[in-house]
Parts: structure tokens; sequence; C-alpha cells
């Protein structure tokens, strides 16, 4: 039972989270990872205004931080007794969610282990969400691990109706 176990991770909060879950999961299981990062056009895109004063190769410094990445989470595995090995996406063949489930095919995996932010209303809309296109497209089973509550709600504005008008908080 999930002993090949794929684990998108991007380098934030809530990858690392979803890579925490996998680790523990693979633990349980005896089995073990494969991680894997997407560089897709908007990465590349976002890369080009990052170090647009900045002379060199843009994909370059997209693939050296990825690569980073990539042997920081292999790390953690391994020093958790798991074995784990890597796959960096470096070639702008379609979205991250298809090169998701298409590893997922390939290597084959039994299950996707992946962290989410769990937006909801427009946010989810404004920012979509690559993991639920992943839930959507994949031919295996799909963990997703919400992040832990941070303290959004708290800083979140308030917005009330007071005698008719609408004001904020």
């Amino acid at each position: 039972m999930y002993q090949r176990i794929l684990v998108p991770v991007d380098g934030s909060s809530t990858s690392a989270h979803g890579l925490g879950e996998a680790i523990g999961l693979a633990k349980v299981t005896g089995g073990r990872l494969r991680l894997i990062h997407v560089i897709d056009e908007l990465s590349f895109a976002l890369a080009m205004d990052a170090y647009a004063g900045r002379t060199g190769d843009w994909l370059q410094e997209l693939r050296s931080a990825g690569t980073r990445l990539l042997e920081g989470g292999k790390a953690r595995a391994v020093a958790e007794g798991v074995e784990a090995d890597t796959v960096l996406c470096d070639h702008f063949r379609g979205s991250v969610p298809d090169r998701v489930a298409g590893e997922a095919g390939s290597w084959p995996a039994d299950l996707i282990v992946l962290g989410t932010h769990g937006r909801r209303g427009l946010g989810r809309v404004v920012m979509g969400s690559s993991a639920e296109q992943i839930l959507r497209t994949s031919a295996v089973p799909v963990l997703l691990v919400r992040a832990p509550e941070t303290h959004a709600k708290a800083d979140a504005a308030r917005f009330t109706m007071p005698a008719g008008a609408l004001a904020s908080e």
C-alpha cells in the first residue's frame, strides 16, 4: 500500500507541510518518495522579472534553485529514514498539473501527496488551484494536505453594514 509516493515541491511552507506528511506516510508503509519540481512558463516569467537587473541565464537560475530545493527535501526524507529520489522538470512541456500527473503515471506512483492552501471563494477563483487540477487529472489517488491555519484570519479585513453603508475595519 502506497509504496511509491510522488511529492510535488515548490519551496513554499505549504509544500514543506505536504512533504512532512508524505515522509510520515512513507515511514509507516515502508514506502519511498519521488520529489518533483516543475519549472513552467510562469516560473520563468517571474524569474525574468526578479533577475532583470542581473546578467546571466534565467533558466539556469531556476534550475539551480530547483535542484537545491529538491536536494533539501531529499535530505530531509533521508534524515528520517525514508528513501527518496528527485526529478526536475524544466522543459516547458505542459502545465504543472499535467507534468505531475504525467510523472505519476510514468514512474509509476501509488499516491501523490501535496500541500494545498485550501483557498476558497474569490481567492480560489483568482489564484486558481494546481492541487485541484492535479486531483482532477491524476489516475492515481491524491492526498491533499491542507496547510495549518495561519494568522491570516486575525489580520483579515472585516466588512460591516452599519446603517446601510459599507464600512471596513
